[in-house]
């Protein structure tokens, strides 16, 4: 029997694998996990169900690969030129005035969502891991080995350093085959929670073949069944031997171009050279340490703040749940669930020329190019739009945001009222 067959593989991987439960939900969360390729041929491959290549996925116990991937954004933004960092936490100084690091992960990896990128991934088992992102005269590195987390930017020449205080913990849980509690324990559990959950607003089929980086392929799709979606689609390449997702497309209601295409141009699942996660700080690099991540740590976070809000938040994002985000309500059900919150202050986003606001002119610049002027039963707002996630703030300082259309939006903001 293979490895990714056996019954402890498919405890550990179910684990791994609720991807494809949020992929259902949330289409958007996997835009840096697995990067794009045209399909090449329709390869002459066994008969299979959705239930049964969702199992073939959870079944995957792959622990070592390496590779080339090329990812596509296009969400439809103005172009950010070199205000990306800028909006990105930490970005360019910190709250006590030092100068931040261009080599910063938070900042840094904004740019992948716009454009076209190439990537190079290594992996091996959970505690080792490398992505670098590729431009024509650089390279910026991200590099997990063990307790160590380093990231170097090879154009500035500088690398941010932390550590990773839960990594034995982890490691240990992953050993064992540990599995969460209330997470499938089996392929077949874990593909019956998907199709279930799928039901009412969701259709799941196995749209024929496909070739990605030289591997014949399954393609999964993935479809709202509710209208005022903006998502359209979802297309998920998945190896046939290992069931290891290779390619993923997520196509707009709207049609034209895909929002995210992302896929290995080549891949290799042999175990990457233990020197793959080595790295030692060029001579002349200035290193940024970061604060520890420390496991469990809640020492940053509101007493009140929601169970479900991540522990590792951007500091901005910690100090404005105090303000409201604990308020945070979810209208709807499936593709097209609405978030509500309310903004810090009870009021809305303050302009360049407001008497209670500071915002940069480049800031302003980019608000004004997404937004869009509504009125309704809520009063007036301002309508920010993607092709792919939109965001009503009004007057008074109300949030409802999505992957639904602008008139949903506004329909939902009526109905608080």
């Amino acid at each position: 029997m293979a490895p990714y067959e056996s019954e402890s593989a498919g405890r550990r991987k179910a684990t791994r694998y609720v991807v494809p439960v949020a992929v259902v939900g949330v289409a958007a969360a996997t835009i840096g996990l697995v990067p794009a390729l045209a399909d090449s041929g329709n390869p002459d491959l066994p008969k299979i169900s959705a239930q049964q290549l969702i199992e073939k996925i959870a079944k995957s116990d792959v622990q070592q690969m390496s590779g080339t991937v090329k990812i596509s954004t296009d969400l439809g933004l103005p172009s950010l030129g070199g205000m990306a960092g800028g909006f990105a936490p930490g970005a360019g100084g910190s709250s006590d005035g030092k100068a931040g690091s261009s080599a910063d992960p938070q900042s840094k990896l904004m740019e992948l969502a716009s454009g076209t990128h190439t990537l190079r991934i290594a992996a091996d088992g959970s505690d080792r891991h490398k992505l670098s992102v590729l431009d024509d005269a650089a390279e910026y590195s991200v590099i997990h080995n063990g307790d160590e987390v380093w990231a170097y930017d090879s154009a500035s020449n500088e690398a941010y350093h932390a550590k990773d205080a839960a990594a034995g913990d982890r490691a240990a849980k992953h050993r064992e085959g540990e599995t969460p509690k209330g997470v499938p324990a089996t392929p077949k559990e874990l593909a019956d929670e998907v199709l279930k959950a799928s039901g009412k607003t969701t259709s799941i089929s196995v749209e024929g073949t496909s070739q990605v980086a030289g591997r014949d392929a399954y393609k999964l799709l993935v479809k709202p069944k509710q209208a005022g979606s903006t998502v359209g689609g979802i297309t998920i390449s998945v190896d046939a031997k290992t069931g290891v997702p290779l390619k993923f497309t997520l196509t707009p209601a709207g049609g034209g171009k895909a929002v995210v295409d992302a896929g290995f141009t080549k891949v290799d699942f042999s175990k990457p050279a233990a020197s793959t996660f080595d790295f030692t700080p060029p001579k002349g690099t200035k290193v940024t340490e970061g604060d520890d991540l420390k496991a469990g740590d809640k020492s940053h976070a509101p007493k009140d703040m929601p169970k479900d809000m991540p522990k590792d938040m951007p500091k901005e994002l910690r100090d404005a749940q105090g303000g409201g985000m604990k308020d945070l309500k979810v209208i709807g059900e499936g593709w097209t669930s609405i978030a509500e919150l309310t903004l810090p202050g009870g009021q809305g986003l303050p302009t360049g020329g407001s008497a209670s606001g500071d915002v940069p002119p480049e800031a302003q610049k980019f608000m004004d190019a997404l937004g869009d002027h509504v009125t309704g039963k809520f009063g007036s707002g301002t309508v920010f739009s993607t092709r792919l996630v939109n965001a009503l703030i009004t007057d008074d300082g109300k949030v409802y945001a999505g992957a639904v259309t602008k008139d949903a939006l506004v329909k939902a903001a009526n109905a608080a009222q």
